[in-house]
């Protein structure tokens, strides 16, 4: 009887089992991406080093400040698409009005100014016009790369102002100012997805938007706000990137927004809407910024770099799909 009863005092409880399981399946890619930073950092040569590890944070830097704003989009059931030619034209803006006031201030919010309005003008599109978000935003795309070429001629526009400059080389504690303005935006997004009735409202018009409606959320004036932040988001990451570069590129970031939606639903946002977790989406973002670091130290051709990172898209898509029907079985 001792034995009967210790061996089924020890033996794990099924409700044990299952907390296990949901813990494994709820970490799995953060396990998964652990064990492959460990195994690179073994067989790649000069993947851990402190040079290399500070290079690949700086390549996420912007595609991390779009994730956050990119998260609520999805979430909310939304996408945008049109994010790679705002940054590229909020970063030609920034250039031209640098170049001809040579104030920094009215650079940055000319930016600013302009990721909102492009970003609130796909909100009202897709919420109030009721165009469908793909074709809202693949025409907000193509028009805004269009802004860029015209405004700059097709030219880069270069800056000469160290003070703007200093945005994208400014080292502090050993990190350069994009790494630091990227994880103030994952707390700052992490805290208004968790703990505001702005994250609550986003996920429930991305379970279900009637439902919502009917619980008192005003679901139209939310998505416009979604997009307004998205726009605003990358914008800062075109001012930085251009401060990086030393120059505002009307061809900068293209094919970025592909990246970003990868990133997040890497992180586990579903496409489907009404789920997301901001650490997830850092996890998502590093594993890009990993694959492609890991390539750039290999001398894999560019070429093979491009269908990398579709089967990457494929992956994370099929990936979600499978998630969704598992939890439909549930």
């Amino acid at each position: 009887m001792n034995t009967t009863t210790q061996t089924t005092a020890t033996s794990p409880s099924p409700a044990m089992n299952s907390t296990a399981r949901a813990l494994l399946k709820e970490h799995s890619m953060t396990l998964g991406y652990a064990l492959l930073f460990v195994v690179l950092a073994f067989t790649v040569e000069n993947f851990f080093s402190t040079a290399n590890i500070a290079g690949l944070l700086l390549s996420v830097a912007q595609i991390g400040m779009v994730a956050c704003t990119m998260m609520f989009c999805l979430a909310s059931r939304d996408f945008d698409l049109s994010v790679g030619s705002t940054i590229a034209f909020a970063g030609v803006l920034g250039a031209m009005v640098l170049e001809r006031t040579g104030s920094i201030g009215l650079a940055i919010g000319g930016g600013l100014l302009a990721g909102a309005l492009i970003g609130a003008g796909n909100g009202v599109l897709i919420a109030y016009l009721r165009v469908n978000a793909l074709i809202a935003t693949l025409a907000t795309m193509l028009m805004v790369r269009g802004m860029a070429f015209i405004a700059s001629q097709g030219q880069a526009v270069g800056i000469a102002d160290e003070g703007f400059i200093s945005f994208g080389d400014t080292v502090v504690f050993g990190l350069s100012l994009p790494i630091w303005t990227t994880a103030i935006c994952f707390v700052i997004f992490g805290v208004l997805l968790n703990h505001t009735v702005f994250g609550r409202n986003s996920l429930a018009i991305g379970g279900n938007p009637e439902a919502a409606r009917l619980a008192g959320v005003k679901v139209e004036r939310l998505r416009v706000w979604i997009f307004l932040l998205q726009g605003v988001v990358a914008a800062l990451a075109g001012l930085i990137l251009s401060a990086r570069i030393t120059s505002g590129q009307p061809n900068a970031a293209t094919g970025f927004e592909l990246d970003v939606i990868s990133a997040c639903v890497l992180g586990g946002v579903s496409l489907s809407g009404g789920k997301a977790r901001i650490f997830g989406v850092v996890i998502g973002v590093l594993i890009m910024g990993t694959v492609e670091n890991v390539m750039n130290l290999l001398n894999v051709d560019a070429f093979y770099q491009y269908l990398v990172r579709g089967l990457i898209l494929l992956a994370a898509v099929l990936l979600d799909q499978l998630k969704a029907r598992g939890e439909r079985r549930v």
